[in-house]
Order: C-alpha cells, then structure tokens, then sequence
C-alpha cells in the first residue's frame, strides 16, 4: 500500500490541470506486480478529461495487463478523494469487486475500500 500511496503521489504532480489546477495521482497494481501510474489531464472540452485513475488503468490494459490487486488514488482535498463516477464505472468493470482501492490526501488520511 504505502508504494502505490508513493507512485501515486509522484505522478500526481505531472498532472496537467490548467482549468481547475486540482492534481490526482494514482497508482495500480497487477496481479503480475507491475505497477502502472496515472494523472489527470484536462482538456478546454471538459468532458474528454482523463481521470488519474482511468489513465492508469487503461495505461495497463494496454500494456497487455488485465488482472489487478490494488489501487491508490490522491489528491489534495481534506479527506481521501473518492474516484468519480465514470472512474467508478471503469473499475466496476476492469476490477474484481473485493479489490482494495487506497483513497488518500497530501494529509495521508487512508481511507480502504473495495470497487
């Protein structure tokens, strides 16, 4: 957990974010140990921003990785950020329903839940 807290973290700050300027990190896990990182990047065209999460996924699974044990997401908010919907709906189907997502904050409050 505390790795992929790390990763996410790191990649948070390449996070293209001009319009709202609010950076998310995150960090997933295979199944095989590969660990594929993700920031949010906007766009002028609000709706096709990427989520952290969504990238790092998708990042993943085109990498040939379709099985995963974890996942960190991050951001600076005063609790653990929680995914947004169309991430929620990206993990609900890339995701085994007991798999552990970290949700956290610069803070390191940890909040664990599964998809």
């Amino acid at each position: 957990m505390k790795t992929l807290i790390a990763e996410a973290e790191k990649v948070r700050e390449l996070a293209h974010t001009p319009y709202s300027n609010f950076k998310v990190g995150a960090a997933l896990r295979t199944t095989s140990g590969k660990i594929f990182t993700g920031c949010n990047i906007e766009n002028a065209a609000y709706p096709v921003t990427c989520c952290a999460e969504r990238v790092a996924i998708f990042k993943a699974i085109s990498s040939g990785e379709t099985n995963f044990k974890e996942m960190a997401v991050i951001a600076d908010t005063k609790r653990p950020v929680p995914p947004c919907g169309s991430c929620r709906q990206v993990m609900s189907e890339f995701f085994d329903p007991s798999m552990k997502v970290y949700l956290t904050n610069l803070s390191h409050d940890i909040k664990t839940v599964s998809v």
